[in-house]
């Protein structure tokens, strides 16, 4: 057990060491853990339960600038499909983003499908078909731009134009999202599990991303290549490795990291579980985590510590990001709660 835990602590940060540095464009979380859809619309469903609500609020940037808020709330409804064991999740997400003087906001609302299919009548194994789509709108606040034309050699003057013509203070536009994940059971015990996962985020890149109507400008589409591992460590706990790499047009991105979870009653059915760990974004910012667990309740909080380029401006301080999660089994006939086989992790 020793040697496995090793062995993929060791594979997450080989992974780092050759990752270059780069910045994605999308929205992204520390907590990336907590935005399973973010990750890729295959992920939706693989957890212990029939639903799972999560929500995350993210401010950053408060030592800089006007502090960046970006939040997710997502919800996860899973059946069973027909007499075999393969399921279905519906699925959907809700992100808000809020960046800068000029209140630059996006707001994304994408209903999501993911289909698992059993692979094995022993244990555990899924492979999981997932797509995700729906719109994104953009607005900013034109009455708060500031430009170099407004100077007028000796001041700011506000009765200057500033320059820019684009027509409307916003648009909206089509997205969407698919991916594939395999999960499965690790060994003879239903609690280590092992997942993996790829997706394609923007696939309709032909999508139209400007202010000023600008037919040159499309959506990047991002490749997310995703993974992680659950293995017990004694009877009353167990760790968790989780590592994602991003690759949106020449921006990559690497976060990856571990907690370590502690049962603190019954073994067998806890009710209370206390998690702490950490994660790395490559040369970016280190991620202390500390998490509660009180079924079905979790809340969990994550803070970055720079480390970029740009910690001398930002005095080290990051962002801040606090997460809550419903999770359970609902009392129903085809809940999966006493299934032998489910999807989870």
């Amino acid at each position: 057990m020793k040697n496995i835990l090793l062995k993929c602590l060791s594979l997450i940060f080989l992974c780092l060491s050759f990752i270059n540095d780069g910045r994605a464009q999308d929205i992204h979380f520390s907590q990336f853990f907590e935005t399973p859809l973010l990750r890729n619309p295959a992920l939706a469903g693989i957890f212990n339960g029939d639903i799972r609500i999560q929500g995350v609020m993210r401010t950053q940037w408060n030592s800089v600038t006007v502090p960046y808020q970006t939040g997710s709330f997502n919800a996860e409804y899973k059946l069973g499909i027909g007499k075999a064991d393969d399921y279905l999740t519906l699925a959907g997400e809700i992100l808000y983003d809020k960046a800068g003087t000029v209140a630059l906001t996006a707001t994304h609302i994408l209903p999501a499908i993911n289909y698992h299919k059993s692979l094995s009548a022993e244990r555990n194994m899924y492979l999981s078909l997932g797509f995700m789509g729906g719109v994104v709108q953009r607005k900013l606040d034109r009455s708060k731009i500031t430009t170099n034309n407004q100077y007028n050699g000796t001041g700011y003057d506000p009765t200057l134009s500033n320059g820019e013509t684009f027509p409307n203070a916003g648009y909206s536009y089509m997205d969407g999202s698919a991916g594939l994940s395999f999960n499965s059971q690790v060994g003879q015990n239903a609690d280590n599990n092992l997942f993996l996962g790829v997706a394609y985020h923007h696939f309709n890149k032909s999508a139209k991303v400007s202010f000023y109507g600008d037919p040159n400008l499309e959506l990047t589409p991002k490749w997310v290549f995703s993974g992680g591992v659950r293995m017990g460590v004694s009877e009353s706990s167990y760790i968790t490795f989780d590592a994602d790499y991003s690759k949106q047009g020449p921006n990559t991105e690497i976060i990856g990291g571990a907690l370590y979870s502690y049962k603190l009653d019954d073994p067998a059915d806890p009710h209370y579980i206390f998690h702490a760990g950490a994660f790395l974004r490559w040369k970016d910012a280190m991620i202390p985590v500390i998490k509660m667990e009180y079924r079905p309740m979790t809340i969990s909080f994550s803070y970055d510590a720079n480390v970029s380029t740009l910690k001398s401006a930002s005095q080290g301080r990051g962002g801040l990001e606090l997460s809550i999660s419903y999770q359970k089994y609902l009392d129903r006939g085809n809940s999966s709660k006493d299934a032998v086989r489910c999807p989870r992790f």
